[in-house]
């Protein structure tokens, strides 16, 4: 059963009790990082480990994500600046303990290609968070993965 989390803003990236920020340097340049991020949402499944299903909703101001596991979220856009800047929030899911989430993707030119930072900003009761703190190695993996995944489907003749 779904539940409504906590309605965030941007500022949460910096205030949320616990944050996880991941970096990678990707060869693709960033408006092509960003159209995959922000304007090919269904194409998530091809490159994002764990996704396995994800759509644009409300023209493109929502998201709808299904992981592989059954946990599902429904988001809210709320920075979409083009080449540099998507972050969303999670307004409602089926994950337990989870209060607020909000993800962040930063865009940074790196040569002829992309330095990608993205930040994983939650609130939880204690447990949860000290849970998401065992889990990091692990989101690192398989953010570092997907980094290489979204490179090789931008870069592919």
């Amino acid at each position: 059963m779904a539940r409504r989390l906590r309605p965030v803003e941007l500022d949460f990236v910096e205030s949320a009790p616990l944050r996880l920020v991941f970096a990678a340097e990707v060869s693709a340049p960033p408006k092509a990082v960003y159209a995959a991020l922000a304007d090919d949402v269904a194409g998530w499944s091809c490159w994002f480990t764990g996704v396995a299903r994800s759509a644009a909703t409300r023209g493109g101001t929502g998201r709808e994500v299904r992981l592989a596991g059954g946990t599902r979220f429904t988001e809210t856009v709320l920075a979409a600046e083009p080449d540099a800047h998507y972050a969303y929030r999670v307004d409602t899911t089926n994950a337990p303990g989870l209060r607020a989430l909000l993800e962040d993707w930063r865009l940074t030119p790196a040569g002829g290609g992309t330095r990608l930072r993205w930040t994983f900003a939650a609130d939880g009761p204690a447990p949860f968070r000290s849970l998401l703190t065992l889990a990091r190695p692990g989101l690192g993996h398989a953010f570092r993965q997907s980094a290489r995944a979204l490179d090789r489907r931008l870069t592919a003749p």
